[in-house]
């Protein structure tokens, strides 16, 4: 086969036509800046790509056609989105440039406008990636598909029967946010909450057990908000109790939650629903309720305490992770301790340190209190070092006990097989085993701490 930079081809040929004149398909290449729900949306439209005949390939290597899932949570993200744009053009010059999501939904009229993109579709109709470059192929005239995404108030059906992990799945159920934090841009670019419908989701994770997947991860951009869109009275908690049936599912995990969706009633229904993981990833962000206020959270300290407690009290070891962002406009160094002392407080399991990013279009971007950036990663820093205590001792207390472990990875060293895989609380294991146990759920005694890792025996 010719090297692809150097072979000129006719893209608008049939794919029974473009095979026999070239001996291949088809070649697109995606790159997925940004969240999980950027992953999964970027999976789908590959399983778009191979349904209608084309082949898939590596970004590092030359494509016909290459399409890149952008992120615009920061003005970081925008430049890297542009980045993988130019980069993408510069590996092939004949390739289509495909540009989707949510840096193309806010930035589409200057994407329109750089000559090295071809096609600019916004946070909806992914789901028509295919024919949307099939179309451009045949008149070459560059074509822009942007919504007003606020006016949006259907959910964009768009599914995956496969992905590159074969032991967890993660699964869209609901798309849009309505909680306008003043640092956040994504109400802007993903619209307001839009619920899958139920059916949807269960047809979806039905067909990924069937192709052997044990777990599933219920994902979105504010999965708490999920039914409350539809009149039909569904819940995050009714569609847990439907998946909770499917058989093959051995596990769901959920994404990132709000402090507000934790309520007694959530928590005596949860408990009851033994494939669900006592891992709570319950979105902080500070721990100072002056800053808190700042940001345009829901909630106090004291509420989210109140939460994490009501956890603690439904399960016996749970794993509770956050998100915390340092240096936002105008924290002092007595908030930011109050942060510190709050995460002491807590004892989280492990910690996602964020350096505020300024982002164009939110209200905390056109603060003039902006917080230098030698402090933000002074501040960081502490925060990952007193974290690195607290994971150490969450992980003694999981010493010299059985948990369920679902193996996903396997490496060889030294002639040895070791298989890393997760704890239901989400803890990484590594254990060593003549046979093969990926995919496999098992029952593993914790025998030693490497790291942040525990080492396991079966």
């Amino acid at each position: 086969m010719k090297d692809i930079k150097e072979e000129k081809v006719d893209l608008r040929l049939s794919h029974d036509a473009f095979y026999k004149k070239y001996g291949r398909k088809k070649i697109v290449s995606t790159y997925t800046l940004g969240c999980k729900v950027n992953q999964y949306e970027t999976e789908a439209m590959e399983e778009l790509f191979e349904e209608s005949g084309y082949a898939i390939g590596n970004f590092s290597d030359a494509a016909d056609i290459y399409v890149v899932n952008t992120c615009t949570v920061t003005n970081i993200a925008d430049k890297k989105s542009r980045q993988m744009l130019s980069k993408a053009r510069k590996k092939n010059q004949e390739a289509v440039i495909v540009a989707v999501g949510c840096y193309a939904q806010v930035a589409g009229e200057k994407l329109q406008a750089d000559h090295h993109i071809d096609l600019v579709i916004g946070s909806n109709h992914k789901n028509k990636v295919v024919e949307l470059v099939e179309s451009y192929l045949l008149d070459g005239h560059p074509i822009q598909v942007i919504e007003d995404i606020g006016q949006t108030t259907d959910y964009e059906d768009i599914w995956i029967t496969k992905v590159s992990d074969k032991t967890r799945a993660y699964i869209k159920i609901q798309d849009g946010c309505n909680q306008f934090c003043s640092y956040c841009i994504i109400p802007y670019t993903r619209g307001r909450i839009r619920s899958r419908e139920i059916g949807d989701i269960i047809k979806e994770v039905k067909t990924l057990a069937q192709n052997g997947y044990h777990e599933v991860v219920l994902t979105g951009i504010h999965i708490g908000s999920y039914g409350k869109d539809q009149d039909d009275h569904v819940t995050l908690l009714g569609l847990l109790n439907s998946l909770h049936t499917i058989e093959g599912i051995q596990r769901i995990r959920l994404g990132s939650l709000e402090p507000n969706l934790i309520t007694a009633d959530f928590m005596a229904g949860l408990v009851q629903l033994n494939k669900v993981c006592p891992h709570f990833h319950l979105s902080l962000q500070s721990g100072c309720d002056a800053v808190l206020k700042r940001m345009n959270r829901k909630y106090s300290t004291s509420e989210y305490a109140e939460k994490v407690g009501l956890i603690r009290k439904t399960y016996a070891n749970p794993s509770i992770t956050t998100d915390i962002i340092v240096g936002f406009p105008g924290e002092t160094e007595g908030e930011f301790q109050e942060t510190l002392d709050f995460i002491k407080h807590i004892q989280f399991s492990h910690i996602h340190v964020f350096k505020y990013s300024m982002r164009e279009g939110t209200p905390a971007a056109d603060r003039t209190d902006q917080i230098d950036a030698a402090v933000k990663a002074k501040r960081s820093q502490t925060i990952i070092a007193c974290q690195d205590k607290i994971t150490r001792s969450f992980l003694e207390t999981l010493m010299n006990k059985d948990y369920h472990v679902l193996y996903e990875e396997k490496i060889v060293v030294d002639d040895t097989f070791y298989y890393y895989g997760f704890t239901d609380n989400y803890i990484k294991v590594k254990t060593a085993s003549p046979t093969n146990i990926q995919n496999k759920l098992l029952s593993t005694r914790i025998i030693a701490i490497q790291e942040n890792m525990l080492i396991g025996e079966i």
